[in-house]
């Protein structure tokens, strides 16, 4: 397991300590596999998170988006009493999956279709905080000052 000294970092930076907990975090969830899953650029603020959930209904599934993370949280279904598995291969097991959001991610929507949980993430960027171009002004001024001399 690799450990980061990232001390010289926050000697001169403010505000980082996010960047500290989503290191630890993601070396201590390294060996969670379950369930696979993708996540894809669409564009250049658009991604979409696919998770393969068989044998899991809409029901099953909970999405919570809280503090700019996403979990994903899956219930397990009791099996029936009277089945015999001869092989047992579909996992069917609880889960629950934690995606940290950069800033200003938000979930727009999720579906489920053939097995796959699609979210969709949309990067919105409030207006001020957009970068603008200031125009500069040319010319003189064109108020002038007057100073008048009490008599």
């Amino acid at each position: 397991m690799r450990t980061y000294d990232l001390s010289p970092l926050f000697r001169s930076s403010i505000g980082f300590d996010r960047l500290s907990r989503l290191i630890e975090a993601s070396q201590a969830t390294e060996a969670v596999a379950y369930p696979p899953y993708n996540i894809e650029k669409l564009g250049e603020n658009a991604y979409r998170l696919t998770m393969a959930v068989a044998g899991f209904g809409e029901g099953d599934i909970d999405l919570i988006v809280q503090d700019n993370a996403l979990t994903v949280r899956g219930k397990a279904k009791p099996e029936p009493e009277t089945a015999q598995f001869l092989h047992r291969g579909i996992a069917g097991r609880a889960f629950e999956r934690l995606f940290q959001l950069a800033d200003h991610v938000e979930v727009e929507g999720a579906r489920l279709e053939n097995g796959l949980l699609h979210v969709e993430l949309v990067r919105r960027i409030p207006e001020q905080l957009k970068p603008r171009k200031i125009e500069i002004a040319t010319g003189k001024p064109s108020a002038t000052i007057e100073h008048k001399q009490a008599a």
